[in-house]
């Protein structure tokens, strides 16, 4: 096949942040995720402020790019605790990503419902969790996702081959130049281990470049122009498809409107489709397209977070190990009491982000840690959801349950 293609995905999550939760208010007060009343917590602010930054307005241009180019399609991801968040105080928003959807040429991945870290700790709740999602999608957008995409990219082989027993065509995972050696991520590859599942590696330097380098005038290579772009993916000789993938909040959020962001969305596309050749695909497009280059060997887990690329943004250092630990020890305990508000809020504990705000990497990465985080130091995050925890312990306790 001659033709080069983008395989442009974007990620939307957004955590149901813990509001600030002392111990004086465990065994009181259950209520760890109604913040109205913390501004710096606050879901229904956060949610609405995106939306109005990022969201609405990237939503708007995907709209206009799908009307005017028939050869442009885009991919996207959706956490079910984001969706959660849009039905309760962003309906609009909710309705943008519906009609990008509805155009046919817009997929979305499946993943965790609740954004969480649980294929590591526990496989049953991992896959109750993807159904959950699949469920959410479902209803949402009235498609059934075939391509899976786990928490914060987080890959390896156990994972690929868990997807093609449930069932999925294609998995994403992060094109990391120290596992890949000689490979390039611009190619469709097969796991290891795996017969029929195919899969997409993130090409992170081009998505980098797009969102996290964009805005900086220290860059060499600054401003980055849609011809400019184009022309880099055009003179790729070792090439097949571009695996594209970024946050959506890179549109308006993390790299503001007055960068010209979405100035480069929506020239880009067109300057790209110029030559014949080119052409954007969905997951699934991508994989009936193109064929293996040959199989990718990660054992070890991958992630798309920082500089080592794996799982220490989140499970780095003690207190996220004990906190991380702390939960997951619970899951049967929870599980039995059939209490569903007691159920959901574990669950909602499980979500990644509350481990990566107790990240202690303040070198390499810690910028951009504490650019994230809503708390002050890693330590006030600890005490905050060791804090919440506890009340969870009392409310196991008057179950009946031992801990």
């Amino acid at each position: 096949m001659s033709k080069k293609a983008v395989v442009l995905y974007l990620h939307a999550h957004q955590p149901f942040r813990l509001r600030h939760y002392t111990i004086f208010d465990a065994a009181k007060q259950h209520n760890y995720f109604e913040t109205e009343n913390d501004y710096d917590y606050d879901n229904k602010r956060i949610i609405e402020k995106v939306a109005n930054k990022s969201y609405i307005p990237t939503n708007r241009k995907l709209l206009d790019l799908l009307n005017k180019h028939p050869g442009f399609h885009v991919n996207l991801s959706l956490s079910g605790v984001f969706l959660e968040q849009l039905e309760k105080w962003s309906p609009d928003t909710l309705k943008s990503f519906q009609e990008l959807v509805k155009t046919g040429r817009v997929e979305i991945a499946s993943e965790t419902y609740h954004h969480s870290l649980a294929f590591f700790y526990n496989r049953e709740e991992f896959e109750i969790q993807v159904e959950m999602h699949r469920k959410k999608i479902k209803e949402l957008f009235d498609v059934t996702p075939t391509v899976f995409r786990n928490t914060e990219l987080a890959y390896n082989n156990e994972l690929a081959e868990w997807a093609e027993s449930a069932g999925f065509k294609g998995i994403l995972a992060e094109g990391w130049d120290p596992v890949l050696g000689w490979k390039t991520s611009n190619y469709m590859y097969r796991p290891a281990g795996t017969k029929n599942i195919k899969l997409l590696l993130k090409n992170y330097k081009l998505s980098d470049d797009i969102a996290f380098r964009f805005g900086n005038k220290d860059w060499n290579e600054w401003p980055l122009t849609a011809d400019k772009f184009t022309n880099w993916l055009n003179e790729t000789k070792d090439a097949e498809l571009f695996n594209l993938f970024m946050d959506y909040e890179t549109f308006g959020e993390h790299q503001w409107e007055d960068k010209g962001i979405f100035d480069f969305l929506e020239h880009w596309p067109a300057k790209w489709l110029e030559n014949s050749e080119n052409t954007f695909m969905t997951f699934s497009q991508a994989i009936e397209a193109f064929e293996p280059k040959a199989e990718v060997d990660m054992p070890n887990t991958i992630t798309w977070a920082d500089a080592e690329r794996d799982l220490t943004a989140w499970i780095g250092n003690p207190m996220q190990q004990q906190a991380i630990k702390a939960l997951y020890d619970f899951s049967q305990k929870v599980i039995d009491t059939n209490d569903w508000d007691l159920i959901e809020d574990w669950r909602k504990l499980q979500t990644s982000d509350h481990f990566y705000y107790m990240c202690t990497k303040w070198f390499s990465d810690g910028d951009v840690h504490a650019y994230f985080s809503p708390y002050k130091s890693p330590y006030e995050g600890f005490i905050n959801f060791m804090n919440t925890y506890q009340d969870l312990r009392f409310r196991l306790s008057e179950k009946g349950a031992e801990v």
